[in-house]
């Protein structure tokens, strides 16, 4: 059995969830940010005690590894690691993207085993940071950073139904126009959506060297690869 504090601090919602063999026994969210610096140490400290209350005690910690914004990542990241340096634990990391598609797993209802979908981040312009998973929350397409067109993901669309989410998803809405193009609105990493995935990573143990982890800033967006390879 683990118990492993998640902080998810990609985009502007700040969020901690602590889980007990993959239960979670403590939470806390706020989705009117970015107030980061002000919110996660306040958050922590409360996740802390309920461990201590819980009797347990703090094997690892995840973090959200972005692709996200700089400064929430940054924050997110440095508390994490002052976290495992303190209390001598492993460090996990998550993927953002991955942590959105579990969410829609989890909560939407109307998603099919043949659905595939689509979370995307939020770049700039028509840009964006997106993967492509399956139902099974299996990579058919890993992370790139995508400039979208009419003709962006065609190889997919031309197939299946893929569901696109995220904030990256709303100003593709008018340009991605498929038939098999669905869209779900107000889907955000979150820790809680982490737990699972961060269970997995530290029973395999699938940790990330302290000292030298960095995330996947979207300061750092390069869209080199052609857009034929971009599908």
């Amino acid at each position: 059995m683990s118990c492993i504090l998640n902080i998810e601090t990609a985009t502007n919602i700040c969020s901690v969830a602590v889980s007990f063999d993959g239960k979670i026994i403590f939470e806390k969210e706020n989705t009117t940010g970015p107030s980061h610096a002000a919110l996660l140490g306040v958050f922590v400290a409360e996740a802390l005690e309920a461990v201590r209350k819980n009797n347990h005690k703090l094997d690892a910690v995840a973090v959200s590894c972005g692709p996200g914004s700089y400064t929430g990542l940054r924050i997110g990241v440095s508390e994490a690691k002052g976290l495992c340096y303190g209390f001598g634990i492993p460090l996990i990391a998550v993927k953002s993207l991955e942590v959105m598609a579990k969410k829609v797993l989890d909560t939407q209802s109307g998603i099919s085993e043949d659905d595939l979908l689509c979370p995307m981040i939020d770049a700039r312009r028509m840009e964006v940071y997106a993967a492509i998973y399956n139902s099974k929350l299996e990579v058919l397409r890993d992370t790139a950073a995508d400039i979208v067109d009419n003709d962006s993901y065609r190889n997919f669309l031309d197939k299946q139904k893929v569901v696109f989410f995220g904030n990256g998803a709303e100003k593709c809405k008018d340009v991605l126009i498929h038939d098999n193009a669905v869209f779900i609105d107000g889907i955000y990493p979150s820790a809680k959506h982490m737990i699972e995935l961060s269970e997995k990573a530290f029973n395999n143990k699938f940790f990330v060297d302290i000292a030298y982890f960095e995330p996947f800033y979207l300061k750092d967006f390069v869209a080199t690869t052609p857009k034929k390879n971009l599908l």
